[in-house]
């Protein structure tokens, strides 16, 4: 369950950096990295624990399905919010600096 959240986190994460971010302004490309590396390792995951566990790997309890569904959600979360502090950090439009530096008339 967590490589399918964070496969389709990925894929929309991929469709908004190529059809809207062009120019990079809004760092989702570093949303792609995060999203495509959490993929990677989940998959990595999958192929270890169905060498381990052989057929019992498709049948997982619900419980666990919950679990993992939760941790998806959970590192997607996580990358939201590493994404926004870097666009806090880095202001790509300006407008927390102009905020910070207002002069008062």
């Amino acid at each position: 369950m967590t490589l399918l959240v964070t496969v389709f986190a990925a894929l929309a994460a991929t469709l908004v950096w190529y059809l809207r971010d062009r120019n990079g302004e809004l760092k989702t490309s570093l949303l792609c990295f995060m999203f495509w590396g959490a993929s990677i390792m989940w998959l990595v995951d999958a192929i270890v624990e169905y060498a381990e566990l052989g057929a019992e790997y498709f049948t997982p309890a619900p419980a666990d399905m919950l679990n993992d569904l939760f941790l998806g959600l959970s590192v997607i979360a996580l990358a939201m919010i590493v994404w926004v502090i870097v666009l806090l950090i880095r202001d790509p439009r300006g407008k927390i600096k102009a905020i910070l530096f207002k002069k008062k008339s």
